[in-house]
Formats: C-alpha cells, sequence, structure tokens
C-alpha cells in the first residue's frame, strides 16, 4: 500500500493533463476561440452521424483502368509499327492484352526491340534485384503479344488514386464545403465525409463523373436508325433524350481548356459555363471554326452530347460557351468538372451514407441524456451498495469518464453515436472493479484482518481477476477495431480507452484514496456498509446438486433460439444485405398508406415501412437494386422524390446507400470478428487457467451467443454492424463474468485440495454470487436509458446488451460450473483408464 512521493505527483500529473484535455469539449464555440490561448488542446471530434454530412466511399474501377491502359498500349504499339513501315492493321486488343501479328521475321527484328522498350520499369526505375516492368512482352511465332503485369496494374492502381485524390480534392475545394475529409483506404477505395452537406445528390455527381470532356464534329450524312458506320458514334444527350451522330475523331480534346466558370446568358439570363482554351487550343479551335462554319459542332462529357451548336462563324479569340437547361447547381458543378480536370478512371460510389443536422443535434442530445441518466443509475448503485465508500469509487467514476472525453481528443479520434455508447457501457463495466476490489475487503475484514491489511490484500487478490477479465474483454474489442469500420470502430476506440483507463482510475486512485482515508481516521478495522447498514450474507446454494436442470433449460432455450434463426430468421440491416433506407420527417402525421402505394409503383421490389417518433417520422427501406452501384444510386433519387411527392414538405433526415460490394465484404468482417475473438479468448484462458477452463468457457460463450441470436430473431431488431458489436461486447462481458468465477475456483483449488471438485464450485460461486448480480445490474442500469431513449440508432445495441448482460450472469452462476465439473470428471475417468491400462502385466496400448 506504499507509494512513492514520485508516484502520487506523476498519477496527479495525469489527472490534471487528461482533465484539461477534456475542457475544450465541453466548452461552446464561443468560449474555446476566447481561451484558445490557455487551453491548446483540441475539442472531439463530432461523427457525421452527429453533426450531419455525407459520407462516401468510391473505388476506382479496375476494370476501366484496364481498358484505359490497354488503349493506349495499342495506340503506342500502332506508332511503333508505323514508325518501322509494317502494317498496323493486325494489332488488336485480344483479352488483357495487345496481340501484334507479324509474319515476317525480318520486320518482327526490327518491331521487337522497339516493342520491349514500351515494358517501362514500373515506377520508372528497376526493382529491388531487378526491373519490374509494366508490360510483358512475348512471342509465340509469328504473334507478339503485350501484357499487363500484376506489378504494372498494382502500380497503375496507386498513381490512378493517388491523382484521383487530389482531383477530389480541387473539385470538393471547389463546391465550397468546409472542412471535408478526404483520405485513401485500401488500395482502391476514397472515403469522402462533408459535414454539414445534407443532400450528396451535386456531390454524387462531381465525384462520379469521370469529367472526360471532348469536342467533335457531327456527321450530318448518318441515320440514327441504322447502325453507325465506322468513325462514327452515336452518342446520347445528356438531358434532351436525343441521339447524335459524333465524329469518333476528337476535333479538340478537353486537356486544351485551361478555365471554366459559371455565366449567364445575356439573352435568355439562363445560366451557361464559359470555358476558355490554352493557347495551342484556341488555334485549333480557330482553324476547326473557320473550316466547318454551318456544321454543328458537339461538346462532349463522359459519352454525352452535353450541347451541338451550329458553327455560324469562326471563333478566333479561343473562348466559347456551353449552354443547355442548367440550373445554378448544374452549371456549378459542370465548370468545377472542367476546371479539375479529368480523373484517370471511373470512380464507382460503393457506399453512401447522409445525416441531416436536425437529427444529428438529436442524437447529442440524447446521446447526452442517455449518458448522464445511466451515470447517476451507476452512481446512484455504488452508493447504496457501498455507503460513503462508493462515492470514491464514484469519484474515479467521474475521473474515467473526463480523462476518456479529453484522449478521444487528444488522439484526434471521431466521435460518433455508438461512440457515446461504448463511452457509457464503459463506465458501466468499469464499475466492476471497484465491486470486485470492496467484495474482497468485506471478505478479509470478516476473516479478522485489519484495516490495513484487509485494504492491502483485497487490492492484491482483486487485481489479477481485474487484469484477466479486463484483458479478454478488450480481445474482443481489439478484433472489432481491426475489422471494423465507420461508427462500429468508434464505438471500439472508446471501449478500448475506457478499458485501459478504468484500470488506472479505478484501481491506482481508488486506491490511494481509500488508503488516505484509512490512514487519515487511523481506521483500526475497514468496515464498507451498505446505505442501510450492515450487508446481510446471501444464503448458500447447492448449484451442482440442479445442474441438469439449469443445463436441460439452458440448451432447450439455444436450440429454440437456433430455430428461431432459420424461421423467421434475423432481421439483417443493409449493412449485410445492401439496399437503400431513408428516414423522412414530417411537421404533420404522415400517410403511410399513401406512402406505401407512391413507393410500390416504382417498382424497385420489396418496400418495408417503419413508423416511429408518433407518427411524424418513418423509415423506408428498399431491397437492394438488380445491377451495380449506380443502379442503387439511381433507386436512391426515385425513392427521395416519390418521398417528397407523397410526403409534402418532408425532410430527409437519413439516407444510406450500401451497395453488395459493401455488404459482402461487411458481413464477412463482421462474422470473422466473432469467430477470431472466441479463439483469441480460448488462447487466453488456457494459458491463465487449464484446457478445460478455456473449453467450458467457449461451450458457455456458444450457448450464450445463440440465446443472443434468439433474442434478435424474436424481436425483429435490426442484426447489423451494431449488432455484431453489441456480439463482440456481449462475448467480452460474458467471458469477464466467467473468469471472475474461475480466479476464485483457481484460489480455492489451492486452499482445499481434498475438496470434492462440486462442493468447490459451489462454493466459489457462492463466494462471487454477489459481485456478478452487482456488476450485472450496474452494467445493465447504464443501458437501459440508452435503450429507451437512445433512438433508433443505438436500438439494435442496447436492448441486446440488456439481454446479453442476463443470459452471461446466469450462465457463469449456473451452467459455466456443470460444464467444468462435467469436463474434470471425464478428463480424470480418462486418466484414470490410461493409468489402468499401463499397470504392470497389462500390455501397453
Amino acid at each position: 500500500m506504499r507509494t512513492s512521493r514520485w508516484a502520487v505527483l506523476a498519477y496527479v500529473a495525469i489527472i490534471i493533463f487528461g482533465c484539461l484535455a477534456a475542457v475544450p469539449s465541453v466548452l461552446t464555440p464561443a468560449m474555446r476561440e476566447q481561451f484558445a490561448s490557455v487551453l491548446p488542446f483540441k475539442p472531439v471530434t463530432l461523427g457525421l452521424d452527429l453533426r450531419g454530412g455525407s459520407h462516401l466511399v468510391l473505388e476506382v474501377d479496375g476494370a476501366g483502368l484496364q481498358k484505359a491502359r490497354l488503349n493506349s498500349l495499342l495506340d503506342d504499339t500502332r506508332r511503333v509499327l508505323r514508325g518501322e513501315r509494317v502494317s498496323a492493321s493486325s494489332a488488336r486488343i485480344s483479352g488483357n492484352s495487345v496481340t501484334v501479328s507479324v509474319p515476317d521475321p525480318a520486320d518482327r527484328e526490327k518491331v521487337l526491340p522497339k516493342l520491349q522498350e514500351l515494358a517501362a520499369p514500373v515506377g520508372g526505375t528497376a526493382g529491388f534485384g531487378g526491373s519490374a516492368a509494366e508490360v510483358d512482352v512475348a512471342t509465340n511465332g509469328d504473334v507478339i503479344t503485350l501484357a499487363m503485369t500484376e506489378a504494372g496494374l498494382a502500380d497503375r492502381m496507386t498513381k490512378a488514386v493517388e491523382q484521383s485524390l487530389e482531383i477530389i480534392r480541387n473539385r470538393v475545394d471547389q463546391v465550397g464545403v468546409a472542412e471535408p475529409l478526404i483520405q485513401r483506404i485500401g488500395s482502391n477505395r476514397i472515403l469522402v465525409q462533408l459535414p454539414g452537406l445534407q443532400d450528396p445528390t451535386r456531390l454524387r455527381e462531381l465525384l462520379g463523373s469521370t469529367a472526360q470532356m471532348s469536342f467533335h464534329m457531327l456527321d450530318q450524312t448518318v441515320d440514327i436508325t441504322q447502325p453507325a458506320p465506322r468513325g462514327v458514334d452515336i452518342l446520347p444527350g445528356a438531358d434532351d433524350g436525343n441521339k447524335y451522330p459524333v465524329e469518333s475523331r476528337v476535333a479538340i480534346s478537353g486537356e486544351r481548356l485551361e478555365d471554366a466558370k459559371v455565366g449567364f446568358d445575356q439573352r435568355t439570363n439562363q445560366p451557361v459555363v464559359d470555358f476558355a482554351f490554352d493557347s495551342l487550343g484556341a488555334r485549333q479551335f480557330a482553324d476547326i471554326t473557320r473550316e466547318n462554319v454551318g456544321r454543328p459542332f458537339a461538346i462532349v462529357l463522359d459519352g454525352k452530347v452535353l450541347t451541338a451548336p451550329v458553327i455560324n462563324e469562326p471563333i478566333l479569340g479561343g473562348r466559347g460557351q456551353i449552354s443547355g437547361n442548367f440550373t445554378v447547381e448544374e452549371a456549378t458543378v459542370l465548370s468545377a468538372l472542367l476546371r479539375s480536370g479529368a480523373l484517370p478512371a471511373p470512380l464507382t460510389i460503393i457506399e453512401e451514407r447522409s445525416v441531416g443536422p436536425n437529427l444529428g443535434s438529436d442524437s447529442i442530445r440524447m446521446g447526452l441524456y442517455t449518458g448522464l441518466a445511466g451515470f447517476g443509475l451507476v452512481v446512484t448503485l455504488m452508493v447504496v451498495l457501498y455507503g460513503a465508500w462508493g462515492m470514491i469509487a464514484n469519484v474515479g467514476l467521474v475521473l474515467h469518464t473526463i480523462m476518456t472525453i479529453g484522449v478521444l481528443g487528444l488522439i484526434g479520434s471521431t466521435l460518433t453515436l455508438p461512440g457515446i455508447a461504448g463511452i457509457i457501457l464503459g463506465i458501466g463495466m468499469a464499475v466492476d472493479a471497484n465491486i470486485l476490489i470492496n467484495a474482497r475487503i468485506r471478505e478479509e475484514t470478516e476473516a479478522g484482518a485489519g484495516a490495513m491489511k484487509a485494504l492491502d490484500v483485497g487490492f492484491n487478490k482483486a487485481y489479477a481477476t481485474i487484469l484477466d477479465s479486463n484483458v479478454t474483454t478488450l480481445a474482443g474489442t481489439i478484433l472489432l477495431f481491426w475489422l471494423g469500420s465507420g461508427p462500429v470502430r468508434g464505438f471500439a476506440v472508446t471501449m478500448m480507452l475506457g478499458i485501459i483507463i478504468s484500470m488506472f482510475t479505478s484501481v491506482t486512485v481508488v486506491r490511494l484514496l481509500m488508503r488516505e482515508v484509512v490512514v487519515r481516521r487511523k481506521m483500526k478495522k475497514l468496515e464498507i456498509p451498505s446505505l442501510f447498514g450492515r450487508v446481510p450474507h446471501l444464503p448458500t446454494f447447492s448449484f451442482m446438486k440442479r445442474r441438469f436442470q439449469a443445463i436441460g433449460f439452458s440448451a432447450f432455450l439455444s436450440i429454440s433460439s437456433v430455430i428461431l434463426f432459420f424461421t423467421p430468421g434475423l432481421n439483417y440491416g443493409i449493412d449485410f444485405i445492401g439496399g437503400i433506407q431513408v428516414e423522412a420527417v414530417s411537421k404533420d402525421k404522415i400517410d403511410l398508406p399513401t406512402l406505401r402505394h407512391s413507393l410500390e409503383e416504382l417498382n424497385l421490389g420489396e418496400v418495408a415501412l417503419q413508423d416511429f417518433g408518433g407518427g411524424q417520422s418513418v423509415l423506408v427501406r428498399v431491397q437492394r437494386q438488380p445491377g451495380g452501384e449506380q443502379e442503387q444510386t439511381a433507386a436512391l433519387n426515385r425513392i427521395k422524390d416519390a418521398v417528397t411527392t407523397a410526403i409534402p414538405g418532408a425532410s430527409m433526415e437519413r439516407t444510406e446507400v450500401v451497395g453488395p460490394t459493401v455488404s459482402g465484404e461487411l458481413a464477412r468482417s463482421g462474422f470473422l470478428a466473432v469467430g477470431l475473438a472466441m479463439v483469441a479468448i480460448l488462447l487466453y484462458i488456457w494459458f491463465r487457467f487449464e484446457w478445460h477452463f478455456a473449453v467450458g468457457a467457449i461451450a458457455v460463450l456458444l450457448l450464450d451467443i445463440t440465446k443472443t441470436v434468439g433474442f434478435f430473431a424474436l424481436t425483429g431488431i435490426d442484426f447489423n454492424l451494431t449488432a455484431i458489436a453489441a456480439l463482440l461486447t456481449m462475448i467480452g462481458y460474458s467471458v469477464n463474468d466467467k473468469v471472475v468465477v474461475y480466479d476464485r475456483m483457481r484460489e480455492n483449488l489451492r486452499k482445499y485440495k481434498s475438496m470434492p471438485f462440486s462442493d468447490l464450485i459451489d462454493m466459489s460461486i457462492n463466494q462471487v454470487i454477489a459481485r456478478c448480480i452487482f456488476t450485472s445490474m450496474a452494467t445493465a442500469l447504464s443501458l437501459v436509458p440508452m435503450a429507451i431513449w437512445g433512438g433508433e440508432a443505438v436500438r439494435s445495441f442496447a436492448w441486446p446488451m440488456i439481454f446479453g448482460v442476463i443470459v452471461a450472469t446466469t450462465s457463469s452462476i449456473y451452467i459455466g460450473g456443470p460444464i467444468l465439473l462435467f469436463l474434470s470428471r471425464w478428463w480424470k475417468d480418462r486418466e484414470a483408464g490410461r493409468s489402468s491400462a499401463q499397470q504392470p502385466g497389462t500390455p501397453a496400448v
């Protein structure tokens, strides 16, 4: 119990630093500016679900990138062939390579070295230990094949993503969104988060367009109802629905554009886009307009004709105008696209989520209210259980919460609504250490130990249990962070911080405070009564005598849960099955039959409507649409139009679009996280205890998980990423409970070596049953306000967690012991059989 003065000063410094780091997060923006020079720390960054905004994940089209590279490689190959006076007509794209047929051996000898020069090293330099070529040049008889290598494709993808990042930043900056987050994720994806932008329609147009612009002449001799002749492409109009016979040859490349900006036509006052060429483009534009007076001239953007005006006279100034039925917003987007340049490859939006600012502010308010309510219930419980000593534990809880917020701000983590849920849950679970400590101190006091000895031994005995239980909980949380994404990862961060910080506040700080009270009051005996006086002893139960009934009832519930898993099954959220989800809010009561009729007329498949918020809010869910990610986005726009028509004045508070690519990945990573968590827990318990303890813990965990899955199926709560977070947290909590019981069993095994194992299990469970119940009460109480008032976003976390806490506690008391007893007896009988088989005179097997 002795702590050096330097250690105490270090603890105080850590607490002060953590509290100061949390101050900016609780100040208003005006107050933060006022004290900016005094407090150099930054506030916690709020996620889009708390402040509103749009979240997009874009994927670089690898197939489109490879096709573009093969086309350029084909052009280079034909240029080489023409330069060597060899027929270029035999060069063509075949699959994923360019093939050239050169029958003449002399011609092959001439062109082969030139073609090999096209195989430049990746990145422009030779790789380690030799060159890694972008193109592999091979010969097979008369045919020369130029194929992209894996290294070349990977290098192209890296460069394309880096170039796309810069172009996206330019485009977003020109639209004027404050504090955008644009970063690369994975090898071929880009994350774009834009706070405050509710409707990402224009953003999708801005980011989804490659903006490959070119200028072509029209061939008026071609009949657009017939197949196009060679050298002519029939292209659709961007807005008018017409077809245009466009010459394939590019008259002027969009690369020659120098500037583009929004203007207004002086005659019609309609928005237009004024553009200007560079010096070379201006000369080309002048020559073309001089030579083609009276002919239509098409301006093509991403394969669609924006406009096709007739050239009335030569245009010598290098300036032009794109007119059409533009709105101001459309003209702004188009000018931004032209100024920022073309993307190297198409970008597909594979995930889209947006939250309105009203819903974000409501989430903050509900998170604050439910957090304070949960904290108040836990504080009250500690005072009821431990009286004045419970107030010391509450001081640790307050510091735990403040320091968690402070560290979140220091590391620059983003706080999401599930993150708030993680802080609230962390408060409930941080109490567990203090409950363990106080229970141990009570035991030592009852055994006749003095105040300081009871304090010392109580903390020492509780510490190993606290460490083991926290490590097992941390294992699942780390996997959730590793394999999770978005808000779920935010939950994992707050949980990890909460677990680590609780080891400091609930053990170190509380120990120092309790020791200070004992020393200053010169206490001889350390009594820890409840608020209502001395704590009565719970009656002793023989749990092993009822083990068959307990296991039978548990098996019945688990089998029933498995049946419920198949019939009616889980209500999978769009995180796992993909699809579209829109939350609409109206000032008046929503007419659901009218809305359902409007949505069914869209022929988008099954439509589900969920009414909440007193009939003024509705959640619209539509199944994933056939096709790729673009079909999902198109369906979202149609749903929004239908909702707006059926509910005049409605606002879209939340939209989510998850395509098949992301939903499949999220499902795999979620279930993989659950499996890896169980393996990690198995290995840790095996390391810390014995094999049958580990196997017993996993067996009980499987029973707990099946029951929780059955709860999801029975209640119809969304099974989404948040549900996976609840499952992983429940696994950690359940193992936490089992470790406490196992730790007491291990301690009693050392003290009572001759006691029958069934009696020892009964004694151990009776010794820790109060702790199991009290910890479950604290955790459940912290979650109840969140489950009732937290809103739809955390509903699939809070209620299953409350159910999981109840299931985990009962299984620790009634199921874990019997399974452990069965495994122990089976192992002893097996060893006894081996020993008898190895006796003298008995042949060895």
